[in-house]
């Protein structure tokens, strides 16, 4: 079984041969009545007096804007400048899953003064999370497990378990379920935009966070106004196909930590070249299946070491440090374990209603059996996590088709190179159908969550400089990381505050 406590951040969120096939954007619903009138107060006795909080009411269905009404909270602290504030900064840390409506006193402790300045901060729990008519299906701990390892000995018990999971929402929430979905959550922002009294919204979405404000920008346009995108996933490939993407971005880091460790033998002892470093992995792969490792309070086999290494072979430091923590466990020495991440029922409920209810899944369990053994063997480190089957294969169809992106709006991308969630070769493909954008790559970069992050003085300039004068960069720029950016070590702090469950192994 895998680990959490192995296994770092997002985002967890969030393809193989059948690809869901990705629709035409269907227009806008309407939507709904017109603003509300917001009635701010403080959020509680132990937070700011400036930092305020309202609720509003959406239409559970745009469709029936009429019928069934759901909440969403929201939060602000306004403009420190009202002489320089331009209008409002939306955020969303991700997920989908994650809760957004203390961003803006995290924000506040981050951005520079004149972006504070000139924008009121605005957080908001999407709709299913948190404080917004929250999803819990009554899942177990163990059911929340929901990217297993392909086995044939263990396939149709993983088939029960999607089944289960699936039937448990679909028993306690009905038909509402299938309209907590990413375009709902996109007309909710407008709708906020609206009760704020605004023409348009700015934004800074990270990981899912960038899915969310792509669809933002598809479906309300013109009133998109500065969009940053930060560790973008692929719009087209929603949702198994970046699940998928952990796989494929998990061979080449293998490869280039591999390398890196091996140029160290002397400190960590795994290997004096790339292939005895491999082989040393590769032989404690094979020990834990013989003989499954004591790690803190789990118990891993060979599946639990590979799905709770992949991301940490991004991370090329902590990853040489895990591999020798393993080691020592399964010599039976003490050893130095890392915090469990521990996924609560609305977190993993919400992320699978969202994943699930975007697009259209393969139904038939074999055609997962069948993605998941090929993919154990040409993506041998996670490739059979990423096909393997998931509830979504029980889930009721999409109420409406997912949405392609494919628009001219302003926005500004900011990727690391080594991603370990949403690799580089997403963030491409948004630019791809982000045909207005801008891409700011940073260079050997390590990290899921760039902007303020400590990961790059120079994508963090060029990024201030968007949401304060709107010009985004004349073309494409590449970025030095900081001579010591934040290591994995730091990264589920990061993730648990910005990004949630999906883009999460574990």
């Amino acid at each position: 079984m895998q680990s959490r406590r192995i296994a770092p951040v997002l985002a967890v969120s969030v393809l193989a041969t059948l690809a869901p096939a990705v629709a035409s954007a269907a227009p806008a619903a309407p939507s709904g009545p017109g603003p509300q009138q917001l009635t701010w107060q403080r959020c509680s006795a132990d937070t700011p007096a400036a930092y305020e909080c309202a609720t509003i009411k959406v239409p559970l269905d745009y469709r029936a804007p009429g019928g069934k009404k759901i909440d969403v909270a929201i939060s602000r602290l306004k403009a420190a400048d009202p002489t320089k504030r331009r209008g409002v900064l939306l955020f969303n840390p991700g997920g989908p899953g994650g809760s957004g409506h203390g961003e803006p006193l995290v924000w506040s402790g981050m951005l520079p003064q004149s972006v504070k300045d000139r924008y009121d901060l605005i957080g908001f729990d999407p709709r299913g999370v948190g404080k917004s008519t929250p999803i819990a299906c009554g899942t177990t701990p163990q059911e929340r497990q929901v990217l297993r390892p392909y086995k044939d000995g263990t396939f149709a018990s993983d088939v029960t378990w999607a089944r289960t999971f699936a039937d448990k929402c679909r028993a306690k929430y009905g038909a509402d379920l299938k309209h907590f979905t990413s375009r709902n959550t996109a007309r909710d922002m407008d709708a906020i935009r609206a009760a704020l009294g605004e023409k348009k919204i700015s934004y800074v979405g990270v990981s899912y966070g960038t899915y969310l404000g792509a669809v933002y920008t598809q479906m309300f346009p013109h009133r998109s106004d500065r969009i940053v995108l930060d560790s973008a996933v692929d719009p087209s490939k929603a949702w198994r196909g970046v699940l998928q993407a952990w796989a494929t971005g998990a061979e080449p880091a293998y490869d280039r930590w591999t390398r890196w460790t091996a140029e160290r033998h002397a400190q960590y002892g795994l290997g004096s070249t790339p292939d005895a470093v491999d082989k040393t992995f590769r032989d404690l792969v094979a020990q834990a299946d013989r003989q499954p490792i004591k790690f803190g309070d789990d118990v891993l086999d060979g599946a639990g070491v590979r799905g709770g290494m992949r991301a940490m072979f991004f991370y090329r430091a902590e990853g040489a440090r895990l591999l020798v923590e393993l080691r020592k466990a399964a010599a039976g020495e003490p050893v130095e374990v890392p915090p469990p991440y521990v996924v609560e029922d609305n977190e993993m409920s919400l992320f699978e209603t969202i994943v699930c209810g975007d697009t259209s899944w393969p139904r038939d369990p074999a055609t997962y059996r069948r993605d998941a053994a090929r993919d154990a063997a040409r993506l041998p480190i996670y490739g059979d996590f990423a096909s393997n089957i998931t509830p979504c294969a029980f889930w009721d169809d999409p109420v409406e088709p997912a949405t392609k992106v494919n628009n001219r709006v302003g926005a500004l991308i900011v990727q690391a190179e080594w991603d370990s969630q949403t690799p580089l070769p997403q963030a491409n493909a948004m630019q791809r159908a982000m045909k207005g954008s801008r891409l700011v790559t940073v260079d050997e970069g390590e990290a899921h969550g760039v902007y303020r992050e400590g990961v790059s003085d120079c994508a963090d300039a060029v990024t201030t400089a968007y949401l304060t004068t709107g010009k985004l960069p004349a073309k494409n720029v590449t970025c030095a990381a900081n001579p010591a950016p934040p290591t994995s070590a730091q990264q589920p702090e990061i993730a648990e505050r910005r990004q949630g469950l999906p883009l999460r192994s574990g």
